[in-house]
C-alpha cells in the first residue's frame, strides 16, 4: 500500500503542476511576446482545452490498453513536453506544445480514478483517492509558486523548467512504484458507453450540475488568470515572487471542501453550494480594494467557496447518476470547458474593462451557477414528490456489469470515485442530501 500511496501521490502532484504552471508567469510571457492579458491567457486555456476534449475518449481507451499503461504514458509524455515549453522560440510553438501536454495529461483524469478503485477495493479507496488529493492540492500550489518565486531570479523559461524536472521525477516514481493492475474488468462494449452518455446528458438534475462545473471553473481560471496583472500593476506593483504567494489560497480548498462535506449531511447539498457560491462572490468583491490585506483576504475567501461548491457538485453527480463513469466524464469536460473557455472570456474581460468588469462577469457567472443549483434541488424534489405519491419518473440507462465469462473480471459496480475527487482540482468529497 506504501508504494501504491506513493506513486498516487507523485501522480496527483504531476499533474496539476505541470497543467497549471504558466499561470503564475502570464505577464512575463505577455511581456516576451506583445501579448495582451486575454492573448496569455490562452497558455492555459489550451492545456485545458485539449484535456476537456481527451478525457472522455481517453478513459475508454484505458478499458482496452490497460488503465496503468495510460496513467504511466501520460504523465511521462506531459512531464517531457514541460521540459520543451522553455524552448519554445514563439508563442504559436509554445501553444501547440501546451496543448499536446493538455492531450497527454487528460489520460491522467480518465484512468486515474476508476484504476484506484478496481485495485484497493472499496475499503481502501477512501486512503488511495486522499493520496490522489493530496497530490493535486500540493501540485497545483507548489507547481505555481515554484513558477511565480522563479521567474524573479531565474526567469520564464527557467521557471518552467524546474516544474518540468519536478513532473519527470514524478513521472519517473510512478512509473517504478504504481503497481500493475491485478483486476481486470470486462471492457464497455458500444452500446454501453452509448447509453451510459445518453444518461448523462438527458438527464436534467446532472445537465444542472454540469453548468454548475462549467460556470464555476470559469469564474475561478478567471480570477486567477488575471490576478498576476492585477498585483503587478499600480497601485501593488508586486514583484512576482511576491505576486505567487497568492497561491497559498489554495490551501483553503481542501478545508473548505471537507466542511462542504459535513454540512451537506446536515442541511444538504442545495443550500450548501449556494452558500458557498455566495461566499466566493464575496471574495471576489473583495479584491476590488486596493488595499493588499482586503485583496489577500478576498482571495482566501474566493477560493475556499469554489472549492466548497465544486466538491458537493461533483458528489452530487456521483450520488444522481446511473452510468456513473460516462456522468463523471461529461462533469470532467463541462469543467475543463469551463477552464479553457471561460479563462479566455474572462481575460478577454479584464483587458477590456479592468479588473471591475472582470468582478463583473465572474458574479454573473456564479449567479447562474446558484440559479442551476436552485434548478437542480427543485427537479429532485419535485421527483421525489411524484415518486412518493405513486407516479413513476423515468429512470436512466442501466449500464450493463457482467463479467465475461471465463475470466476473472470485476463489473465497474464499485462506487464512483469522482465524487470524492474530481480530477480537475483537489476536492474532498461532499456526500449528503439534495
Amino acid at each position: 500500500m506504501t508504494r501504491l500511496t506513493t506513486a498516487t501521490a507523485a501522480t496527483g502532484f504531476a499533474t496539476f503542476a505541470l497543467l497549471y504552471a504558466p499561470q503564475p508567469v502570464l505577464p512575463q510571457l505577455a511581456a516576451e511576446f506583445g501579448l495582451t492579458p486575454s492573448g496569455a491567457s490562452f497558455a492555459i486555456g489550451a492545456a485545458t482545452g485539449a484535456l476537456a476534449l481527451a478525457v472522455v475518449p481517453l478513459a475508454t481507451l484505458s478499458e482496452r490498453l490497460g488503465r496503468r499503461r495510460v496513467i504511466v504514458w501520460s504523465l511521462a509524455v506531459a512531464a517531457v513536453v514541460g521540459l520543451l515549453l522553455p524552448l519554445a522560440p514563439n508563442y504559436p510553438a509554445f501553444l501547440l506544445l501546451r496543448v499536446l501536454q493538455g492531450l497527454a495529461t487528460a489520460g491522467v483524469p480518465a484512468a486515474a480514478m476508476a484504476f484506484l478503485a478496481e485495485e484497493v477495493g472499496a475499503l481502501g479507496v477512501g486512503a488511495a483517492i486522499g493520496a490522489l488529493v493530496a497530490g493535486n492540492s500540493a501540485g497545483g500550489m507548489v507547481g505555481r509558486l515554484v513558477a511565480g518565486v522563479g521567474v524573479d531570479w531565474l526567469g520564464w523559461r527557467a521557471a518552467l523548467a524546474l516544474v518540468g524536472a519536478f513532473g519527470v521525477l514524478c513521472a519517473v516514481l510512478v512509473a517504478l512504484f504504481l503497481p500493475d493492475g491485478t483486476t481486470r474488468r470486462a471492457p464497455s462494449t458500444r452500446s454501453d458507453v452509448r447509453a451510459g452518455l445518453k444518461s448523462a446528458v438527458s438527464d436534467p438534475v446532472l445537465l444542472c450540475l454540469h453548468a454548475v462545473g462549467l460556470l464555476g471553473t470559469a469564474a475561478f481560471i478567471s480570477l486567477f488568470n488575471a490576478i498576476p496583472f492585477r498585483l503587478a500593476a499600480p497601485p501593488l506593483s508586486l514583484p512576482a515572487r511576491f505576486a505567487a504567494l497568492v497561491f497559498l489560497a489554495y490551501a483553503a480548498g481542501g478545508l473548505c471542501s471537507a466542511l462542504a462535506g459535513r454540512l451537506s449531511d446536515r442541511v444538504g447539498r442545495a443550500a450548501v453550494a449556494v452558500g458557498a457560491l455566495g461566499v466566493a462572490v464575496t471574495g471576489a468583491l473583495l479584491t476590488l480594494s486596493d488595499a493588499l490585506p482586503a485583496v489577500g483576504a478576498g482571495l482566501l475567501l474566493f477560493t475556499g467557496g469554489f472549492f466548497a461548491a465544486h466538491a458537493t457538485a461533483s458528489a452530487w453527480v456521483g450520488a444522481r447518476a446511473r452510468a456513473k463513469g460516462q456522468s463523471s466524464g461529461v462533469y470532467l469536460f463541462a469543467y475543463y470547458l469551463g477552464s479553457s473557455a471561460g479563462g479566455a472570456l474572462g481575460a478577454t474581460a479584464y483587458a477590456t474593462w479592468g479588473w471591475s468588469g472582470l468582478t463583473a462577469a465572474i458574479t454573473c457567472w456564479l449567479a447562474l451557477a446558484a440559479a442551476a443549483i436552485a434548478l437542480a434541488h427543485l427537479l429532485t424534489a419535485r421527483a421525489t414528490a411524484q415518486n412518493s405519491s405513486g407516479t413513476t419518473t423515468p429512470a436512466s440507462a442501466a449500464i450493463s456489469t457482467s463479467p465475461t465469462r471465463g475470466s476473472r473480471f470485476r463489473p465497474d459496480s464499485s462506487p464512483n470515485v469522482t465524487d470524492r475527487a474530481s480530477a480537475g482540482t483537489s476536492t474532498t468529497t461532499a456526500p449528503g442530501n439534495t
